[in-house]
């Protein structure tokens, strides 16, 4: 546990607590980008330890939240057929379609199966070739490299009962469109670390340029957090824009050459829609057509029109760092994690599970005026 106490000690988080407030002399409103880092801001408080001054909101940093519904709907047409094995993740088989989710399809007599990597998935095919497995590639650029990899892997072992349900998004455009906003609050931006270890901030860099902003790459423990947002109010309080890097024991500005090579064979970028956001121009991952063969979504046409978000679901303004959880009023009375309507109620990284799990019953503005 040494080298995680090194990151928790209290002492080091009231020195650096101490110099957020000595720096801060002004308002400033921050998004981390990554649902992982809201839990840990949470789940220690690290909100309520800062100055009135400095707000803290959550972005679309859970790539299960952010999954649309439609989504959500084809996945569970796939994994409903006889002739396929559906394989994912565990965090995803309980995100909300229109009228079930994946468990309850593996409930009903589906074949739904959780693995722990996609490659679990090549076993699978290889074991039963009469039928077509399908992995759910859901998630940011962190978790693409591997789903790359096992496609790349299908290629060359001739696996042609292998498909994925390309589900990937990409956090520097949905930064823009957060940025590009008329309804923007953010002066700031705490980068999810483990996206940078894959891919580098270099791409970061225009976008600081381009809107004025700083951005931290932060990691995930409570010293990383709270040195990345010393960082990030310095920044703002001497007028600089850039990219710092909070996270260099696992980042650098390139990121892993090898895993960005990969990515580039496998996947091109395109439009991707993001539950509670809409459309983001060229913001996800698809097969190139060299690996369309491997395509759940052309092996298996699916004619699915959009779906409406549930009306009392907040999910879309929370992930825009407009709202917090508890503004909803759905929030622990008709949406908890046993019946949630949203996805950031049910996933492992969602906001509203954060909030629910550490007994956040009220937002950070009214605690502080407490």
């Amino acid at each position: 546990m040494r080298f995680l106490d090194e990151y928790r000690d209290p002492a080091a988080a009231e020195q650096l607590r101490q110099l957020i407030a000595r720096t801060a002399t002004r308002p400033w409103t921050l998004m981390e980008i990554c649902g992982g880092q809201s839990h840990t801001i949470i789940k220690y408080g690290l909100d309520e330890l800062l100055p009135r001054q400095i707000s803290l909101v959550h972005g679309p940093g859970c790539p299960v939240c952010v999954t649309p519904v439609e989504q959500i709907d084809k996945a569970i047409r796939l994994a409903s057929r006889p002739d396929t094995i559906f394989c994912s993740f565990g965090d995803m088989l309980r995100v909300p379609g229109t009228t079930r989710d994946l468990l309850s399809v593996k409930a009903a007599g589906g074949d739904v199966r959780v693995v722990y990597s996609p490659l679990d998935c090549l076993k699978i095919a290889a074991e039963n070739p009469q039928r077509t497995i399908v992995f759910f590639a859901v998630g940011f650029e962190t978790t693409a490299p591997a789903n790359a990899m096992a496609v790349w892997q299908a290629k060359r072992r001739r696996l042609t009962n292998f498909a994925v349900l390309v589900s990937h998004v990409l956090v520097p455009p949905a930064m823009s469109a957060l940025l590009s906003s008329p309804a923007r609050r953010i002066q700031g931006f705490l980068a999810a670390g483990h996206v940078c270890a894959v891919m580098g901030y270099e791409e970061y860099e225009p976008l600081a340029e381009r809107f004025r902003v700083p951005i931290v790459v932060t990691g995930f423990e409570p010293l990383d957090l709270l040195e990345g947002i010393f960082r990030c109010v310095t920044m703002l309080e001497e007028g600089r824009i850039g990219v710092e890097n909070q996270y260099a024991r696992v980042v650098s500005r390139e990121g892993n050459r090898q895993a960005r090579e990969l990515l580039s064979e496998v996947f091109e970028i395109t439009d991707r829609k993001w539950r509670g956001i809409g459309v983001i121009p060229q913001s996800g991952f698809r097969l190139r057509p060299t690996y369309a063969d491997f395509d759940a979504e052309l092996r298996f046409p699916d004619s699915a029109a959009d779906v409406p978000e549930s009306s009392l679901c907040i999910s879309g303004q929370i992930l825009q760092g407009l709202k917090k959880p508890p503004e909803c009023p759905a929030f622990r009375t008709l949406c908890t994690p046993q019946s949630p309507l949203g996805a950031t109620m049910v996933s492992s990284e969602g906001a509203c599970a954060a909030y629910y799990q550490y007994g956040r019953l009220q937002a950070r503005e009214e605690l502080s005026r407490a």
